[in-house]
Formats: structure tokens, sequence, C-alpha cells
């Protein structure tokens, strides 16, 4: 059965889709069997990954609204062992057309439980918000990955991603947890960077990974060419990170 990780934090700016894309590259690298799902109407997954997408094309949209299996709408990808979820513009006005839905909060759920035992895992990257789309992933998920940026205002975003999975747990999902908080876009050069780092730790102790993500350009160059980072350079520190990230994370599955 796979082991469903969703991306989630409704800051944006904090690495959730780079860290979706370049762990999932790097799972998939590792020769596990790998799907992404792109929840987010800005597709930047997708075309992340170098998947163009037109009019004519399958998504996630019409998964939730057009009645298509998930095993459908699934393609390939530049790596064989990573699959992709693709997103569309159309997922925009999907959180209002999900409000009248019967059992809203459970339908990516009930989609991924039937294509679960052809994964070892499941990546979510979900919108940077609150809303039905991320509570969808979230009651689809056994755990939360939530990049946090080294920034003044990280751990206020955190409080409020703890509530709301605490929420969820109650409700709908309650095997969810904190997969791990990964620090994002990190300068330890800069002292505010070490002083965020130093107060995650603090609180969330053993959840924080080992591996943080560096300020890297080539991290933000590789989405311009349509690529995982790790082909794009796999030599540069932002590849390296992601490589590092995923072995953490095998190493966390025994």
């Amino acid at each position: 059965m796979a082991r469903t990780i969703v991306i989630a934090n409704q800051k944006g700016g904090v690495g959730k889709t780079t860290t979706a894309v370049n762990m999932a590259a790097s799972l998939a690298v590792a020769e596990k069997r790998v799907l992404l799902v792109d929840t987010d109407s800005q597709g930047n997954t997708t075309s992340g990954l170098g998947i163009e997408r037109n009019s004519s094309d399958l998504s996630l949209y019409d998964f939730y609204f057009g009645g298509i299996p998930l095993q459908d709408i699934i393609v390939d990808t530049a790596l064989p062992y990573l699959k992709l979820v693709p997103s569309s513009l159309d997922l925009v006005g999907a959180e209002i057309e999900l409000t009248s839905m019967p059992d809203k909060e459970t339908i990516l759920r009930s989609g991924i439980l039937t294509i679960h035992d052809r994964f070892d895992y499941v990546i979510i990257d979900c919108p940077p918000a609150l809303g039905l789309l991320t509570l969808n992933a979230l009651v689809a998920a056994q755990t939360v990955m939530v990049p946090v940026q080294c920034e003044y205002y990280a751990l206020e975003g955190l409080g409020q991603l703890m509530r709301t999975v605490e929420l969820v747990r109650n409700s709908f999902n309650p095997i969810l947890e904190i997969e791990g908080i990964l620090l994002t876009m990190v300068d330890m050069r800069n002292s505010l960077a070490k002083q965020v780092a130093a107060e995650v730790k603090k609180h969330f102790g053993e959840k924080v990974y080992h591996t943080m993500i560096p300020r890297n350009v080539t991290l933000s160059e590789a989405p311009s060419h349509g690529k995982p980072v790790m082909l794009y350079d796999i030599r540069s520190k932002g590849a390296q990170s992601y490589l590092a990230l995923a072995r953490e994370v095998l190493l966390q599955d025994g």
C-alpha cells in the first residue's frame, strides 16, 4: 500500500512545490514507485515536470467533476518511476463547486484508494490555502510534510497549520500525523535564519529534518526548464539536499 504524504503550508513562497517535485523525483531516482498529485490550479508542479497542458488534456479537475477515474488521468514523466496527476486552470473554481458535493472532503481519498497498490509513495502538492482542495489532500494522507521558510513569521504560520491538522484528525482522518518539518531557503550566514531554525527545533524536536534546503539558484532555474533539479544539475547543492531528504524519508520507513 502506498504511503501518502501531503506537502502543506498555507503560507505561500515557502517551497511547497519545489519540495513536492524534487522529493518525489528523488524517491523515484531511488527506484520507488511515486505518484505526484498536483492539486494547485497554478499547475507549477505540472509545468515543473515539463508537462505542457492544453484544454483537451485530462487533469485532476476531470476526476473531481467529470467522473473520470484517477488512474485514467495519470501521465508519465521523464523519470520512469515517477508518474503525475496534472493540474489545470479549471481548478480555480473548484473550491466553490466542491461545496455542494456529497462527501466533499473525502473525494480524493476515494480516488487514491483505487490506485494505491500501484505505488510506494503518493505525494500531494497543495495550494497555499486551507480550503477544500487542501482538506481533501489532508484527509487522503497518512502524514503531512511542512516546508518552513527561515523567516520572521514562520512559527505563526506553523501554528495555524497544526490547528488545522488537529481538526482534520478529529473529524475525518484519525491516523493523520506530522511527517516532518522541513527548513527551506536556509542561509546560515543570516542570524535570523539561525534563530528561526533554533526556534522550530525547540518546538518540534525530532520532527525537524536534519536536512535543510539551502537558498540555491539552481532550484529556481530548474522549473523553467521543466525538470526536477536532479535532472537539471545533480551536482548542485539543491539537488544534493533533496536527495538527502529522500534518504531521511526512506530511513524513517525502515
